[in-house]
């Protein structure tokens, strides 16, 4: 039992360390240590610092990055769209069970399942700030999909319906309204309510991961 719960655990730990190992932040966040930032020294001067675009640990400044062998490449994709949906292995291997049936194309399916998740459409349509945020605020029951309250991160949506913060929640409220980060053209905000317009098209998932060589690392 316990390494079934393991299992359905999503990314934990440091939220950057894969934006480290790949050089850039996956979210585009500012606050990523891949970002230079501007810091005060010990007279109170601003300076400004380079950005930590090398893997974490002792020897992370010094490594070398040496050139990813086929199966690291595909490993390293799997692992970045992982990390970027904040999902566990077992998670993400059912999401591609699951589109791999019936027809159409196997990665725009997966994409489009991970985009209709709970989670990732509260991050994505500007109700949380980060995709971490969004898991916390849905499984703390402070989500409404069509007026009722949905605590599974993995709800899959579907075109119509609207999700919406609990009325009590209104702190969460503020944040959501004052969030300016740019809506997906298949969610439709207006403050603190989200309207699913359609089905993600493969060409409007912007995420930056090669899906292709991540069901080419499950079809192995």
């Amino acid at each position: 039992m316990a390494d079934a719960a393991k299992a359905k655990k999503s990314v934990k730990g440091p939220k950057h360390t894969m934006c480290r190992r790949v050089g850039y932040c996956l979210w585009g966040k500012p606050n990523c240590p891949t970002n230079s930032r501007t810091k005060k020294n010990k007279d109170g001067q601003e300076i400004a610092t380079e950005g930590r675009t090398y893997p974490a640990g002792q020897h992370g400044p010094t490594k070398r990055r040496g050139k990813l062998s086929t199966y690291g490449s595909l490993l390293q994709a799997k692992q970045i769209l992982r990390t970027y949906y904040d999902l566990g292995e077992r998670q993400l291997r059912f999401l591609y069970e699951k589109s791999r049936q019936g027809s159409g194309v196997t990665g725009d399916k997966l994409l489009a399942n991970l985009e209709m998740r709970l989670t990732t459409a509260v991050y994505k349509s500007g109700l949380a700030p980060t995709i971490f945020a969004a898991r916390q605020i849905v499984s703390h029951r402070h989500i409404l999909v069509d007026g009722k309250i949905v605590n599974r991160g993995g709800y899959r949506l579907k075109a119509g319906q609207v999700i919406s913060i609990n009325p009590k929640s209104t702190t969460i409220i503020e944040i959501a309204k004052n969030n300016d980060a740019p809506v997906p053209p298949y969610f439709e905000k207006s403050d603190d309510k989200v309207t699913v317009l359609h089905e993600p098209l493969p060409d409007e998932i912007q995420n930056g991961v090669e899906i292709t060589k991540v069901i080419e690392y499950y079809a192995r």
